[in-house]
This record gives structure tokens, C-alpha cells and sequence, in this order.
């Protein structure tokens, strides 16, 4: 029976969703793949030590290694493998982008007071981020005495 998929709309445009590529239904371990569990991890976590985050270590594993699904081979996802060698850092991925946006905002509204389409932009960037801790406290990803100020973003991100 053929796969029924619901197509989610954009929330903050009048846009329909995208669509996108789907994994195959049963992970496999290629048997063309060249490199180890081990060795897999190992290039993860030299590539989290460099500096990139989970999403681009994802990336370089499959473009540069050719390693097309790192839970199929090594049966831990990448921020899995981050937690467990300590390199993972305290904030999901997902809020830090978008709390980096949100800065560069304000800090163009500092010197565009006047600047409206920012203004909503702006507003637009909180709310997703304040949804985004709400649901990281529900999944107690976050503490519950997290808290989100627009003016201190900054010591958010250290």
C-alpha cells in the first residue's frame, strides 16, 4: 500500500511546504562503505573538535567520506556520538541558529530604528524561538527554569 504523506504549510509565510528527499524504510549498513564504526566516530568527533556542528559534520561525512547515514552504520545519531565523547554543546543546534539570527536582527534594529519589515522579522525569529523552548522543556532537553530575554541574548549564546 503506497505511503500517505501530509504536506505541512509554511507558518510564517504564504507558502506551501517543500518537499524533500526520504530515507529508505530499512537502514542498511552499505557493503561499499570503506570505513568502521570506529573510524566513523573518530571523524566525527575530530570534526566536532574543529569547530562544526552536528548538521555540517553531517554533511562533510556525506559529501567528503561518502557515508550516507551515520545511525544506519554506527547505530547512534551524530549529537548521540557528541554526548558521548563531551563535545556536544548546551543548547540544541536548532535554538543557537536561530538566537544567532535573532542578535543580528536586534542589532540592526539598534541602528535601523525605522527599519519595519525588520521589526517584523524580528518578531517573527522570537516567537519561533520562544515555541522552540517550550517544546525543549517539554521534552526536558532544556531546565524548566530556562528562560528566554531578548536582551540578553548574548549571554544565551556563550
Amino acid at each position: 500500500m503506497p505511503e500517505i504523506r501530509f504536506k505541512m504549510a509554511r507558518m510564517h509565510s504564504r507558502k506551501k511546504g517543500t518537499s524533500g528527499s526520504t530515507k529508505p524504510s530499512v537502514p542498511q549498513h552499505d557493503k561499499w562503505l570503506e570505513y568502521s564504526n570506529d573510524e566513523i566516530e573518530k571523524i566525527v568527533t575530530d570534526l566536532a573538535k574543529a569547530g562544526k556542528p552536528a548538521s555540517q559534520i553531517g554533511l562533510i561525512l556525506r559529501d567528503q567520506y561518502g557515508v550516507p547515514d551515520v545511525k544506519a552504520i554506527t547505530k547512534k545519531t551524530i549529537t548521540q556520538i557528541l554526548k558521548k565523547n563531551k563535545l556536544a554543546s548546551g543548547l540544541p543546534e536548532d535554538l543557537t541558529n536561530l538566537l544567532h539570527r535573532a542578535l543580528k536582527l536586534r542589532k540592526h534594529l539598534d541602528k535601523n530604528h525605522k527599519d519595519e519589515s525588520n521589526r517584523h522579522g524580528m518578531l517573527l525569529t522570537e516567537s519561533k524561538i520562544k515555541r522552540l523552548i517550550h517544546y525543549y522543556k517539554a521534552r526536558r532537553v532544556l531546565p524548566a527554569d530556562f528562560y528566554y530575554d531578548a536582551k540578553n541574548i548574548e549571554l544565551l549564546l556563550r
